[in-house]
């Protein structure tokens, strides 16, 4: 049997697949079982920011795994302890809480907010995606995702993005917190107004409510900063990462602000939260981001990005936004026969919603490689 043949029989059924099978990457190029190369913007879905196979990162895991790589939290660990450091000292936070995925990181928060708060409220956007466990689910908006499992968990409720006025009137006095992305991305690559999320920050403080920002897919130089919330000048209380925090290897984090309370013992825990794997790893990725200055590199190569892309013209396009490398391609039909097309060029993209192309190139392309993609999505489009 193929690949594909094999996982069609043993797989869960719960992804759509593309008709191809990745073997091998090595940066921003991805090869198939066939021997065919792609240009990937589609990133590990902002897991690659480094690449793919990148060295720095394999020698580090290699050199964990043949020494330590599980170590719970019951126990002190090296690994671990000089990457709750250097997080903290990148982002300014004075603590951090390790797990394994997004979606963990945001249950995280939801948690820590209701618990330091003693409220059950929290408020999220119309169009934000923030996980799939049942309180990321709760904060997330598409329908096709929460209506098989409801009821979901109560005290969540929605405000449009990048409204000030709608969300300024539905914090309360039962709000524990307001939950948002820098970015939508799955929500169709959709940046917030500056005015907005400094504007919901002010709200926060007025109100007594804590400010949860979701840097999942934002975070590590995706949007030109090393964390999106530092291009605004934000403060949030909680942020939270995963994606690209290892280098591509399942790792999770929330950053926790000095305006959340003490967490008492034992109230929240992961088996695999912090392990030394991930933890040498996640040490490996954020050297090799700063010493390659990948964040100023996203905001540059964003920037020409965005303005070639702007140029194409067809009548297909509605519009073109993104910050640093995370970019989007409004266009007025459904995106799904424009990726199959640009595959078929050799370039890999993603949705974000049913009209949008999401590109999310690892943050070592060249610019070459998005002169290709720039020319693809011309023809794709013509």
């Amino acid at each position: 049997m193929t690949i594909l043949d094999t996982e069609n029989q043993f797989t869960s059924g719960l992804y759509t697949k593309r008709p191809i099978a990745i073997v091998r990457g090595q940066g921003a190029r991805l090869w198939d079982s066939e021997g065919r190369e792609y240009i990937d913007c589609v990133g590990g879905q902002g897991a690659a920011n480094i690449g793919h196979a990148n060295p720095q990162v394999a020698a580090a895991i290699a050199a964990q795994a043949a020494t330590l790589i599980s170590c719970p939290e019951m126990f002190y660990n090296d690994r671990r302890a000089e990457l709750e450091q250097r997080l903290c000292a990148l982002s300014g936070f004075p603590r951090v809480y390790l797990c394994n995925s997004g979606t963990e990181s945001v249950e995280a928060a939801i948690k820590f907010a209701r618990l330091s708060t003693g409220r059950k409220g929290i408020l999220a956007c119309m169009r934000g995606f923030h996980g799939r466990t049942f309180g990321a689910l709760s904060a997330t908006w598409e329908k096709k995702y929460r209506e098989p499992f409801e009821p979901l968990v109560p005290g969540f409720s929605h405000v449009p993005y990048n409204n000030l006025e709608a969300l300024r009137a539905a914090v309360s006095e039962d709000t524990a917190a307001v939950l948002l992305e820098v970015v939508q991305g799955e929500g169709g690559v959709n940046p917030g107004a500056p005015e907005f999320l400094l504007g919901a920050q002010q709200v926060c403080r007025e109100r007594g409510a804590l400010l949860i920002l979701d840097e999942v897919q934002t975070g590590f130089g995706r949007t030109g900063t090393m964390f999106a919330y530092q291009g605004f000048g934000l403060e949030p209380d909680l942020v939270c990462l995963a994606k690209s925090i290892a280098g591509g290897l399942p790792m999770g984090a929330t950053l926790i602000g000095p305006r959340v309370g003490e967490l008492p013992a034992q109230v929240h825990g992961s088996t695999f939260g912090g392990n030394p794997l991930a933890c040498a790893a996640a040490l490996a990725a954020i050297d090799y981001i700063e010493a390659n200055h990948l964040p100023g590199r996203a905001a540059e190569l964003g920037a020409w990005f965005l303005g070639a892309l702007r140029r194409i013209e067809s009548p297909l396009i509605r519009e073109v936004r993104g910050a640093g490398l995370m970019v989007g391609v409004e266009i007025k039909q459904k995106v799904t026969p424009y990726l199959q097309a640009l595959m078929a060029e050799g370039v890999l993209a993603l949705p974000a919603g049913l009209t949008v192309l999401r590109f999310l190139p690892p943050l070592v392309i060249e610019q070459a490689d998005l002169a290709v993609v720039v020319e693809k999505v011309r023809k794709v489009l013509a």
